[in-house]
């Protein structure tokens, strides 16, 4: 089975990465920079593609993000649910696609799906020929806003069917939620899609401020708490 590195040292130490066909939700506090990590977990390797649907910035902002981490750009795709609604004339390309606003689920499944077949068409045209099935993440930023759009059994319906195409894809999925935002129930609910979570913590206390995450559901394990660090568009995780 394919395993995804994920960049966290101790995820791709001590248990190789993630398995193939997991679904991953980041449940974090307001400026936690969460998203980073997302992309950290999101960000392609060499043979690898990824989708970004944004909800919460614009395309250019995210790719700028999975820059700095280091992607190779013709791998990652962009469907934006925010641009568009400044500029209305935007068209799409084959690399970044745009819906009218977050509620536009229908056209975001729709969109997601022809991307994956573009990227599995350059997949098996590609010389020399990377994995097989071409291995595909995804990383939706975020949840929250859908949420604020939809009513949570529409939002429940949307993820359904694309946690279940990730799997199918074989593919890893990562989500990012406010979880001061939301009540329980809501927050269950997303959590029975997912494989496993991953809890981010700060101490505003402190300075500067400490954030660390940990994963629960990992082979049946939860991880320690690790430390993690966001500055100047820079993530940096320890460990």
């Amino acid at each position: 089975m394919y395993l995804y590195k994920t960049g966290i040292p101790l995820i791709d130490r001590e248990f190789g990465g993630l398995r193939a066909a997991t679904n991953i939700l980041i449940l974090a506090p307001p400026l936690a920079y969460a998203e980073h990590l997302a992309y950290r977990i999101a960000c392609p390797l060499p043979g690898e593609w990824t989708v970004a649907i944004t909800t919460d910035e614009g395309a250019a902002d995210v790719a700028g993000a999975f820059r700095r981490q280091g992607a190779v750009m013709n791998h990652v795709g962009f469907i934006d649910a925010v641009t568009k609604t400044s500029v209305p004339t935007l068209r799409d390309t084959t690399k970044a696609k745009f819906v009218t606003s977050p509620l536009d689920l229908t056209s975001m499944g729709i969109k997601f799906s022809r991307m994956v077949e573009d990227m599995w068409k350059e997949g098996v045209m590609a010389d020399p020929p990377g994995p097989m099935p071409p291995p595909v993440r995804l990383c939706i930023n975020s949840v929250s806003t859908l949420l604020l759009y939809a009513r949570l059994e529409v939002t429940f319906k949307f993820l359904h069917v694309i946690t279940n195409r990730v799997k199918k894809l074989e593919g890893v999925g990562v989500y990012v939620l406010n979880r001061e935002s939301f009540d329980e129930r809501t927050i269950a609910t997303i959590k029975q899609l997912m494989n496993m979570v991953v809890e981010v913590r700060t101490d505003d206390g402190r300075q500067p401020v400490e954030r660390d995450f940990r994963v629960v559901g990992i082979r049946g394990r939860t991880t320690p708490w690790i430390r993690y660090l966001y500055d100047d568009g820079a993530l940096t995780i320890e460990g």
